[in-house]
């Protein structure tokens, strides 16, 4: 089970109150702040899970913590609460990678399922980055020279193509080969294009 949780941001208790009810009637772990400025001072680049934001709050506004979290890099999947006359300032933090934005009032399962989807889509980033981080390791172990073989190799080229292009013995290529395989941890020409490729 994933400890993706949401977390709220809203200076209405009575809301606050309700949103970590309502997400923990559906199974999401939930927890809320009744401040931008508080949320901020616990935000850690680790939280995994969606920030729902309100867009006007005493003080700092939701846009304005956005913008804050922006500036830090931070990647949660942001959704807005929003009151009829906030929609174009929405538009705008959506132009700007927010996740979405719910009217009030809003529909209590509606608001769940953007929830839950931002949440998908949360895992799936930090999924693909994990793996990208993880195939940067793995090329960091290759040696110049097997990096050479190995852009070669992409290329299609054969071995002896290769051995007589780095006028190295086509027993060498296939030394290298082999390693460039282990080190990457594939099996052939084709898993290596297709790891490389997710990468970009």
């Amino acid at each position: 089970m994933t400890h993706s949780k949401a977390y709220i941001v809203d200076d209405d208790e009575a809301i606050r109150d309700a949103l970590v009810w309502l997400f923990k009637s559906r199974g999401v772990a939930a927890q809320a702040w009744a401040s931008a400025e508080a949320f901020l001072t616990d935000y850690r680049p680790d939280m995994d899970g969606c920030l729902i934001l309100d867009v006007r709050m005493d003080g700092m506004s939701g846009i304005e913590l956005f913008d804050r979290l922006l500036e830090r890099n931070c990647r949660l999947p942001v959704i807005f609460l929003t009151g009829h006359g906030d929609i174009p300032l929405a538009v705008v933090a959506l132009k700007k990678g927010a996740f979405d934005f719910v009217e009030k009032p809003f529909n209590d399962n509606e608001l769940v399922d953007r929830v839950l989807k931002a949440l998908e889509a949360d895992r799936a980033r930090r999924s693909q980055q994990a793996n990208q981080e993880s195939v940067s390791s793995r090329l960091a172990q290759l040696t110049p020279r097997e990096r050479e073989v190995m852009e070669r190799i992409l290329a299609g080229k054969y071995n002896k193509v290769i051995a007589d292009e780095l006028q190295i013995a086509v027993r060498t290529v296939e030394v290298h080969r082999a390693r460039i395989f282990e080190k990457m941890r594939v099996r052939s020409a084709v898993e290596l294009a297709q790891l490389l490729a997710t990468k970009t």
